[in-house]
């Protein structure tokens, strides 16, 4: 078993770093949020004073933050991981970022001698407190060989997707997917209502026939036919649609500086910042279909 150190432990690193202790391992953890503090103590998480106070006898250091700005923080900042770090230690990066942060974390940590990957994650709240994410990775062949059973008591699927920056590549690209067909779902949910077809009878035809996809089928947007959707919870979340938005966002700058035209995923982008101009960033992204409607979640 490994000496962890886990910085972030929100809604995410929080269940991540509690199945990390059932898998028998040693974690120490850092979060500025009390909240979140309380929670991983109460989950076996031993609490660092710093960053750099989790990271500094740790073998592995996974870090689950908000932005690219705060990786390269957490990283290279004052309390940094990258200057306490002993050589050879493995650092994770799970946060999802912008591909271009990802990579500079990477050198930061060669630069130390740190093997690294970037290793964002898809499943939600939910596949994190179960240990089911999936968990898309990006970096060296033998780094990643390394992370692999870190990961495995987190997630269930892992996949190496190439070299640094490849994880984030393969998360952005996933969710502005998974944006687009939630709102193409949403849509249809709100065409259906109003040619008088019933939110079952549509679900019926459509999660059998070739419209079916993850949106319809494990989240669907309406109350019923999906008992386990964010839809009967009063669309509480899951995945916000704040989240959402940013990951769009980030598909859009890479879209941008790649040269590829994505005109649904800017359609997809304009639609979750509305909803979030509205005030319902912090509503399930499934929520969506009430601004569909015209009415508010």
């Amino acid at each position: 078993m490994a000496v962890i150190g886990f910085i972030g432990l929100g809604n995410m690193g929080g269940p991540m770093a509690a199945n990390l202790v059932k898998a028998g391992h040693s974690v120490c953890g850092f979060d500025p949020v009390p909240a979140a503090i309380d929670a991983a103590r109460a989950a076996g998480v031993v609490i660092g004073a710093s960053p750099s106070d989790v990271a500094r006898e740790a073998e592995i250091v996974v870090t689950m933050l908000p932005s690219g700005k705060h990786v390269l923080g957490v990283y290279d900042g004052p309390e940094g991981i990258v200057a306490a770090v002993k050589p050879g230690t493995l650092l994770i990066d799970s946060s999802t970022i912008d591909v271009d942060s990802a990579r500079k974390a990477h050198a930061l940590a060669a630069a130390r001698g740190a093997a690294s990957v970037d290793a964002p994650v898809s499943g939600g709240v939910g596949g994190a407190a179960a240990g089911t994410l999936t968990f898309m990775v990006g970096g060296e062949a033998e780094a990643f060989e390394r992370a692999r059973p870190v990961l495995e008591a987190m997630g269930k699927k892992i996949v190496l997707c190439g070299a640094a920056g490849a994880g984030q590549a393969a998360k952005i690209c996933n969710n502005m997917i998974l944006g687009i067909s939630m709102i193409g779902v949403c849509e249809a949910f709100v065409l259906a209502e109003k040619l008088g077809l019933s939110h079952q009878s549509l679900y019926d035809v459509a999660s059998t026939a070739s419209g079916q996809c993850w949106s319809l089928t494990s989240y669907c947007p309406v109350p019923g036919p999906v008992p386990t959707s964010p839809a009967n919870r009063d669309y509480q979340p899951g995945f916000a649609a704040a989240l959402m938005l940013k990951d769009l966002k980030l598909a859009q700058e890479a879209s941008q500086s790649a040269g590829a035209p994505t005109p649904l995923g800017a359609a997809a982008t304009q639609l979750y910042a509305m909803m979030a101009a509205a005030g319902d960033g912090g509503v399930d992204f499934s929520g969506i279909i009430h601004m569909l409607r015209g009415d508010t979640a």
